[in-house]
Formats: structure tokens, sequence, C-alpha cells
């Protein structure tokens, strides 16, 4: 590869990894902000975490027809869209003055998630080559999310407290212009797509289903699992659902297409990331509760606590990609999940038996290694084998499974830290999660031991990063 298509690569990748470096900023920046917004706002303790559940369901929601939208309609196309989306969504929710305004800016802000993200993983799949350069690709991609983290969690502290919860909200508005001007600049127009009509039917019902699902995993614990309504909503998600196989099933141009799962690392990818945020996902919000609660950190003081764990997790993103071009995929997760799991048992304990961020700091860091590492393989390995053409409804499908993770997990191991309450809940629902990890061994190791070959006619298609953008 000469100089200035390696130049060119180098600034595709910086483009994508800011993307996900927008997406992976707004998973914390809100969280130190909900006090002040529910404050501000008038929101009650059951009404205020819809602040955080409407952009949840509908991230969940929409991710199918995210995916396959970049599939049809074009990844650059998808791409800028999802980017402008977010913008206008996070500036209406900087100048929301009400309850309703501010939860609905927060639904149209996971909509966008549900676009950007799908489009962004599965640029980063086709632009590059399967091998040293797409593991290198992965790495930085999940560097950049992991930075967002420390990102997050450090301006909601800064931000909230110096100028207001509102610039938590227009932070991510220049952010989106600047990648959206690279997208112009670096992104070829979009080529030969897949082709077909677009499925309506499946996109609707697989959007309601979905969105049902996601909906009754994040009320769950606020309601209660007995509801009538929540269980008639688990019962129309599910029906929903149902009808969206068989549809797939028989159509000619299926939103979903069902023989992906023939894909025996696509059809690994989908539970494996579901455990993943089922459990390392949800950590993050009981170290916050520890940091807060029992600990009496600040809003800024629970920032600054995160920055060496999620730098290391950065640490973790970067090393991922070179450990699986050397070991492999499934040697690679297999091992980093059994590092986590050994290092969130260690939390675990530390929650329990110590009060002090130093005892917890280790673990912590050696568990945002693992994770970083995890991250990074996990989608590489979930996407291998898949044809180009598509690469956005994979992308969707796993993404979809992170989700739903996220809620379920965090649904379960809430109730296990409600049982046990106070620190011994908080050290319950920790150790639950690292016996989550260590389950999750067994997910993995039905990965393919080596790099599974190219799809007939993928090869056909560059990938090289050199020939996508020169």
């Amino acid at each position: 590869m000469t100089a200035e298509p390696r130049r060119r690569g180098g600034l595709l990748l910086a483009l994508l990894g800011l993307a996900q470096l927008i997406t992976s900023i707004d998973y914390n920046i809100v969280y130190v902000a909900l006090p002040r917004i529910g404050a501000d706002l008038g929101f009650s303790a059951q009404n205020l975490q819809w602040v955080v559940s409407a952009y949840a369901v509908a991230f969940g929601g929409f991710l199918l027809l995210g995916g396959r939208a970049a599939d049809l309609v074009g990844r650059r196309r998808v791409f800028v869209a999802g980017l402008a989306l977010y913008a206008l969504a996070s500036f209406a929710g900087g100048l929301a003055g009400t309850q309703g305004l501010l939860v609905a800016a927060r639904a149209v802000q996971g909509l966008s998630g549900a676009l950007l993200f799908p489009a962004t993983l599965s640029l980063v799949v086709t632009s590059f080559e399967e091998g040293r350069e797409r593991n290198r690709a992965f790495s930085v991609w999940a560097a950049a999310g992991a930075g967002g983290m420390v990102l997050g969690s450090l301006l909601g502290g800064v931000l909230t407290e110096a100028f207001g919860w509102a610039a938590v909200f227009y932070v991510n508005v220049p952010l989106a212009a600047v990648a959206i001007a690279g997208a112009a600049l670096l992104l070829p127009a979009d080529g030969p797509r897949a082709t077909g009509r677009f499925d309506v039917a499946g996109a609707l019902t697989a959007t309601a289903g979905v969105t049902l699902v996601v909906f009754t995993l994040v009320q769950g614990p606020v309601r209660g699992w007995t509801s009538p309504a929540l269980l008639a909503t688990a019962a129309g998600g599910i029906v929903l659902l149902a009808a969206f196989v068989t549809i797939e099933a028989r159509t000619s141009s299926p939103l979903m297409p069902l023989r992906l799962y023939r894909n025996r690392n696509l059809s690994t990818g989908v539970p494996l990331t579901l455990l993943f945020m089922a459990t390392f996902g949800t950590l993050l919000y009981f170290l916050t509760v520890h940091f807060q609660h029992v600990l009496g950190y600040s809003a800024l003081q629970t920032g600054l606590a995160y920055v060496v764990p999620m730098a290391a997790g950065a640490v973790g993103s970067l090393l991922g990609g070179r450990l699986a071009y050397r070991h492999g995929n499934r040697a690679t997760l297999v091992t980093s999940l059994l590092v986590g799991g050994a290092a969130a048992v260690g939390l675990g304990l530390g929650i329990g038996a110590a009060h002090s961020y130093l005892a917890l700091l280790p673990a912590m860091v050696v568990l945002n290694v693992a994770q970083g590492v995890i991250f990074t393989t996990m989608f590489a390995a979930a996407t291998t084998g898949t044809a180009l053409f598509d690469q956005g409804i994979a992308s969707g499908i796993v993404s979809t499974g992170q989700q739903v993770g996220s809620a379920v997990g965090l649904a379960a191991l809430v109730a296990v830290a409600n049982a046990g309450g106070g620190s011994a809940g908080l050290r319950d629902a920790t150790l639950a999660a690292a016996a989550g990890i260590f389950l999750t061994v067994l997910v993995a190791l039905n990965f393919r031991r080596a790099a599974a070959p190219a799809t007939e006619g993928e090869g056909e298609l560059v990938t090289r990063v050199s020939k996508v953008s020169g």
C-alpha cells in the first residue's frame, strides 16, 4: 500500500472511530446529569428512568431496520443520515423544557444510534481486508468506544456542574457536524448494493416486536414483572417476533435473511454479544451506585473514578486486534472471558468487604482490559464469513443482541441487588455477573477455530481500504 492510500485509510479509520466515540459518549454522559434533569423538569423518581429508557428502547427496536437500510440504501447515506438526525435530536434535547419533549428527543437519539451503529460497524468490515488490517481497524474502533465512555463520564460531570444539564446534549452537535464533514471527504460514494424490494411487513413486525420486548425488559424492574399491562406488552412483542420469523421465511426479499444463521460465527455472535452486555455491560451501573451511595461521591468524582479503569479498557481494545490476529478470535475470546470473570469475582468480593476505591481499582483495571479485548474481538468474530451485501443486516443482528442483553442483564441483576440490599446486594449482583461471564465461555467455544473462508463473490468485491478510498 502506498503512502497516499495508507494516509486516507488512517483518516477513514479515524472517522469511523469518531462515529463510535459519539454513540459511546452518550452511553455515560446522561447518567451523571440525571439528578439535575429530574430536579429542573420535575421528573418523579419512577419517571426519570425514561430519560435513559427511551434511548434504549428506540435503539434496540430499530437496529434491524437500520442494518438492512445500510445494505439497501447505502452505508454512506445511512451513516450521514444517522449523524444528522443525532445532531438534531441532541440540539432538541438541550432545548427541551418539558418532560415529554426531552423523552421524545432521547427516543430520536436512540433511532439515530440504530442507524449509525450498524452502518459504522459494516463500514469497518467492508473497508478493511479480513485479517491484520481488519483486526487493527476493530481495535481502533473499539478503543474509540472505550474513550467515549471515559469522556462521557468526565464530560457529564464537568458540563453539568459548569453549564447545566443541557450542555450534555449540546456537546453532541459539533461532534456530529465534524463527522458529517469527514464523511463527505473520506467515504466513497455508495457502490453496488443489495438488490430487492424493501421488506415492509418484516420491518414493521421486527421493529414493533423488538421495541415491545426491550420496553418490557426495561420497565419490568420499575412496574413489576406481574403487571397486567407489562405482561400484555411482552405477549404482543413475542407474537410480533413470531410473525416476523414467519414472514422472513416466506418473502423473496427478507429484511433479515434466515440463511445468515447458517454462518456459525454469526449465530454464535448473537448470544455472545447478548451475554457480554448482560454481564460486563451492566457492571457500570452497580459501580456507579456503589460510588455515589456507599462512598458518597459526587457526579464529578464518579466520572473521575472511571478514568483509570476505562483508559485500561481502551488499552484492551487496542490489544484485542493484535491478540486475535496472533492467536485467533476464539482463543482470544475464551482467555479474555476467563480473565474477566476472575476479575469480576474479585470486584464483587471487594465491594462486599471494603469501602475503598483503591481496594477496588486493581480488579476494575483487569476487568476493563479484558472487556476491551472482548469488545474488539467479538464483533470481528461474529461478522467473519458474512457476504459483503449482508454486512449491514449482520451488524444490526449482532447489535440487537447487544441491546437486548443490556436490558435483560440489568433487569435480572437489579433484582439480585434488591434482594440482598445495600452493599451485600451490590456484591451479589457483581458475583452473579461473574457467573454469567464464565457461562459465556461456553458460547465462545462454538466459534470456528480459524477465520471462515470468504463467501462466494465477496473476494471479487474489493474490501481493501486502499481500493475503497482510492
